[in-house]
């Protein structure tokens, strides 16, 4: 993990004391809630449905054992007892009274987290590939890029009130398992010919009412560079990108409008910064500072090859699903890395609460060199586990109720908060990811449907992420009542689903209480249609198409076949 300077720790702390005032002088009534809004949203604090929501920045999902106790007991102590992971690789509070925000900000900057950036029309958190500098596909560890583009990016002068919020995802490795392209700009790392390292660089990815893909805009940019061309795409999206209509404002819109002209508007101002801007050629990455950078990234003390051991003859069934499952190759040979499931009955995904964060902390000590990651799934991963220590991770999994032998499958579903908390909702998701969580809770079901995303969310905005999911659910008002939209066939990028692309509407919305007999038609037409056990969900729908899913979609219809009826 990166290690914080006393440079970047003084930033933080000051960051935490600046906080303070304002929250001082806004509860005084010295500053006005218009004028303190941009100072907490600045710092992640925003005010939902119900009370503040504190959004932290886990930078590229990287967590010590020590920050994500701290997380507990801030969800302890201020909360009330759990947080919510979400796909940006973020950790969320929902009920924390704004009289005691700055107390959990010097909290968190007592273990160099904090929520900078977390929120506004900015450079967000960037994110990456929960895998990253371990996965057995990796060409290039993204992590040292990812944290030289953070502290690029923290509070740059030029960018900290751009048009809309922007988002940048990382990936090093052959696959893509950060939806890179679905984000304002999207970067690959990979090797030339010569064994240059150097970026592909998608932009205006984005999902929200007009799901755009990334284009490639530069298929190689030498590491040195990539700041200075990721500031030449920032600038034209800050002088071009709209400002009169929020919903036109992410730089998806202008890309997609301008098309070549963005390009080559881009690649202009990325010459004229080296060639004329004052200090232009600064902002060209030296190896030292690389080389500064990447020496945090190194395996922790004590790692390295080891021999390798298969199962034990006796190991329990279900265990065997488990390591199925839950556990994935690693780089170093005799390591693994362990996923702990954050989705099970009775928890809505992503959400941990403060024991199972302790719980996951002391996992971690035990197995995993004291660190895990947030995954773009919202779970958690354990990247430094030794073979021959699996048996015990698994039992340690099931007394923190981490175990479910699940990732992959339908029930490792993406959701957001809903309209149980945020105030943009339209609709709840959390009740509709309950339902289906119990209508599908049979292991042996889960493994016979195979691997599946199912993607939620509550509004256009798309925090679901239910445009990139094989089956997505989206949350739409009708005259003031929650109905849910149903799209099949998206993609986030990654080697099982494919190329990225939106997933298609498979006919009118459905009332809530539809909603899990959709899913579960729509699961029996594909197990009905698949021509193997071994076809998968979204190549029987490429396959076949969306007509027989959606016609047994419609025939359990009730309340909005009763609703339809009344208004012929």
């Amino acid at each position: 993990m990166y290690a914080y300077t006393d440079f970047d720790r003084a930033f933080v702390h000051e960051r935490a004391r600046q906080f303070r005032d304002q929250l001082e002088r806004h509860l005084s009534g010295e500053l006005s809630g218009d004028d303190f809004r941009p100072l907490r949203l600045q710092n992640g604090w925003y005010v939902q449905r119900h009370a503040p929501m504190l959004r932290v920045a886990v930078p590229y999902g990287e967590l010590s054992s020590r920050q994500l106790r701290q997380l507990g007991r801030i969800a302890r102590e201020f909360d009330r007892g759990y947080g919510h992971f979400t796909t940006r690789q973020n950790l969320q509070y929902n009920w924390i009274p704004l009289e005691k925000s700055a107390d959990v900000m010097d909290l968190l900057a007592a273990v160099d987290m904090h929520g900078i950036q977390t929120s506004g029309n900015c450079i967000r958190n960037i994110t990456s590939d929960g895998l990253a500098g371990i996965a057995a596909d990796e060409i290039v560890d993204p992590r040292p890029y990812c944290e030289i583009l953070r502290q690029w990016s923290t509070l740059h002068p030029e960018f900290a009130f751009l048009p809309r919020k922007f988002k940048i995802a990382v990936s090093g490795a052959a696959e893509d398992r950060a939806a890179t392209e679905w984000h304002d700009i999207g970067l690959h790392l990979l090797k030339n010919e010569a064994g240059e390292v150097g970026f592909k660089v998608f932009v205006g990815g984005g999902m929200g009412r007009t799901p755009v893909i990334g284009a490639l805009i530069n298929a190689f940019v030498p590491w040195q560079q990539i700041l200075v061309y990721i500031e030449a795409i920032v600038r034209v999206y800050n002088r071009y990108g709209r400002r009169d209509n929020m919903y036109k404002a992410r730089i998806k819109i202008l890309v997609k409008a301008e098309g070549q002209k963005f390009f080559d508007a881009v690649n202009a101002e990325f010459k004229a910064i080296l060639a004329h801007d004052t200090d232009g050629d600064a902002h060209l990455i030296p190896q030292a500072e690389l080389d500064r950078v990447a020496a945090s990234f190194r395996d922790p003390a004590g790692v390295a090859p080891r021999e390798s051991r298969e199962p034990a003859a006796e190991t329990p069934a279900a265990m065997k699903r488990w390591l199925e499952r839950n556990v994935h190759p690693h780089r170093v040979p005799g390591y693994r890395a362990v996923t702990l499931s954050l989705k099970r009955v009775g928890q809505a995904p992503g959400d941990v609460t403060d024991a199972q964060m302790d719980a996951a902390a002391e996992i971690a000590d035990r197995f995993s060199q004291g660190e895990l990651r947030v995954t773009h799934d919202q779970n958690l991963l354990l990247p430094w586990v030794r073979e021959d220590e699996l048996f015990a991770v698994w039992q340690a999994a099931r007394e923190g109720s981490f175990a479910t032998p699940n990732i992959g499958l339908l029930t490792d579903m993406i959701a957001c908060p809903g309209g149980d908390f945020c105030a943009l909702a339209n609709a709840r998701s959390i009740p509709i990811a309950a339902d289906i969580t119990e209508r599908f809770e049979d292991l042996d079901e889960l493994d016979d449907i195979g691997d599946i995303d199912l993607h939620i969310s509550g509004c256009i905005n798309s925090c679901g992420h239910h445009h990139s999911g094989h089956i997505g659910i989206l949350g739409v008002d009708k005259d003031g009542k929650e109905w849910y939209q149903v799209s099949l066939g998206g993609s986030d990028g990654s080697t099982l689903s494919g190329a990225s692309v939106p997933g298609k509407v498979i006919g009118p919305s459905f009332a809530a209480e539809e909603v899990a007999d959709v899913i579960e038609a729509v699961i029996e037409t594909y197990r009905g249609q698949r021509t193997a056990a071994s076809e998968r969900f979204i190549d029987t729908v490429r396959r076949i198409g969306i007509e027989p899913f959606k016609g047994a979609a419609n025939a359990v219809r009730k309340t909005t076949a009763r609703t339809e009826e009344a208004a012929a």
